[in-house]
């Protein structure tokens, strides 16, 4: 999932760790180093060694620290004002509201009579101000760092089909007897499965650990709201968690170690196919 410099294709040791095999290298000076050794530099990751001679202090520009915003993660962004936007329409306007909802929300029916893409256009709707309040804020949370490290195109990709992945489990299992269903919450839970399955692979780090505790914490938070608040569609969360935790590892499995471009085009290909297998899964089906 992060951003990797260039390897050859076995697998190696650890500079430091010499019983961890890793595909990972310093961007800097190609020292082959674990995750546990790793840290993020402005582009791939820098080893202990290159870290300590560059020292702790450094310029920052106004344009790097313009770069955190939506220059280096535009999709996030955009995805943001969307959302927030279409919500803001539909109280300034009844019928906007109306149309929005009936041309854009997934009933189950209307999926079922061919109009597949509702798996994935009700993801910019939101019922409520908390509604859009929460996914908006996790969005901003755990979307811009993951864009910046995984490319922009892996990530609008992989939103869309973690979005997909939680609109086919709530037909499928929600059946078509279920209410109309309206949200990002799908392609939500499909970012925190990403970020879990990061931080599983370096949980014996203390960022790793500290960030997967915290994540687990708020997955069974979110596993619970639905006995106590009815009409949580808890099936399009399943189901995006378990696309993101796929996509997480398989990120990590073959984009990891490869050359920006080419991680990006692997990551583009692996995120493809979780949005289009559900998409056709709910035309076929």
């Amino acid at each position: 999932m992060d951003d990797r410099a260039e390897t050859p294709s076995a697998a190696t040791v650890c500079f430091r760790h010499p019983d961890r095999e890793t595909r990972l290298a310093c961007s800097n000076c190609g020292r082959p180093i674990c995750y546990e050794c790793t840290h993020d530099a402005a582009v791939g990751q820098r080893c202990p060694v290159c870290v300590a001679e560059q020292g702790r202090t450094r310029v920052v520009t106004r344009r790097q620290i313009q770069g955190a915003g939506f220059m280096s993660s535009p999709v996030t962004y955009t995805l943001m004002v969307v959302a927030i936007g279409m919500f803001v329409l539909g109280l300034l306007s009844e019928e906007f509201d109306r149309r929005a909802f009936i041309e854009l929300a997934q009933w189950n029916p209307l999926v079922e009579a061919g109009e597949w893409w509702r798996v994935m256009s009700a993801a910019v709707l939101h019922a409520s101000l908390m509604h859009v309040a929460f996914n908006m804020y996790a969005l901003y949370l755990f979307g811009p760092r993951l864009e910046r490290q995984v490319g922009s195109v892996p990530f609008a990709v992989a939103y869309a089909g973690f979005a997909a992945a939680g609109g086919a489990a709530f037909y499928f299992v929600g059946g078509l007897d279920s209410p109309p269903a309206v949200g990002a919450s799908g392609a939500i839970f499909g970012l925190f499965g990403v970020w879990t399955a990061a931080t599983w692979r370096i949980r014996h780090t203390p960022a790793g650990r500290a960030m997967f505790g915290q994540l687990v914490l708020l997955l069974a938070i979110n596993a619970a709201l639905p006995l106590f608040i009815r009409n949580i569609a808890w099936e399009a969360h399943l189901g995006g968690f378990v696309a993101g935790v796929l996509v997480g590892l398989a990120w990590g499995q073959w984009a990891a170690g490869r050359p920006r471009a080419e991680a990006i085009r692997t990551r583009t290909t692996i995120a493809a196919a979780v949005l289009i297998i559900p998409v056709v899964l709910v035309w076929l089906l």
